[in-house]
C-alpha cells in the first residue's frame, strides 16, 4: 500500500511572514502532509493523492474573507475553503497578526501555533468538524496526535493557555 501524498502550494500574501517566521512555508507543508497522512490512516482522508493551498495572509485579507463568506466582520486565525473535489482539497488561509497575538497570549511559539492551525484547517477540508462535543473531541484528539508527531505540544492541554 502506498503512502498518501499531499501536494501543498504555499501562497505568501503578506510579506510579514518572512520576518515573523522564516521557514513558515516548510512548516505549512510538513503540517499539512502530517494531517493528510493521519486522516488517511483513520480512513477519513481523500484519495491517495491530493492538493491543498495554504495562504499566508494578514488580518486585513482574512477579515475581508471572513466578512464576505461567513458574515463575520473581523479577522480570525484560520479559514478553510473546501474545493469539493477528491484530489483538490481546497484552501487554508491564515492571518499573521491574529496568529502572532494568540501565540503571545498563550505563551506558545509562533511556529507551533502555525502548525496547529494548518493541521486544523486541513482536517476541516477532509470533512472533520467541531460542531458538537463528540465531533470536537474526535477532531481535537486527531490534531493532538498529528501535532505530537511534529514535536508540537498539545494545544488543548490545561496548561496550554491562560
Amino acid at each position: 500500500m502506498s503512502t498518501p501524498a499531499l501536494h501543498t502550494d504555499v501562497d505568501l500574501r503578506a510579506p510579514g511572514w518572512d520576518d515573523a517566521l522564516p521557514g513558515a512555508a516548510d512548516l505549512c507543508r510538513a503540517a499539512a502532509a502530517a494531517a493528510f497522512a493521519a486522516a488517511a490512516a483513520d480512513g477519513s482522508g481523500a484519495g491517495p493523492e491530493a492538493e491543498v493551498c495554504v495562504v499566508l495572509a494578514d488580518d486585513a485579507f482574512v477579515h475581508d474573507l471572513n466578512r464576505r463568506y461567513r458574515g463575520i466582520d473581523k479577522p480570525t486565525n484560520v479559514l478553510s475553503f473546501p474545493a469539493g473535489e477528491d484530489d483538490l482539497l481546497g484552501d487554508v488561509v491564515l492571518a499573521l497578526e491574529t496568529l502572532r497575538r494568540e501565540a503571545e497570549r498563550d505563551g506558545k511559539p509562533l511556529a507551533d501555533h502555525l502548525c496547529h492551525l494548518v493541521v486544523h484547517g486541513v482536517l476541516h477540508l477532509l470533512g472533520h468538524d467541531h460542531g458538537d462535543a463528540a465531533e470536537a473531541a474526535g477532531m481535537e484528539a486527531l490534531e493532538v496526535r498529528v501535532l505530537a508527531g511534529l514535536g508540537v505540544a498539545d494545544p488543548y492541554a490545561e496548561d496550554a493557555a491562560p
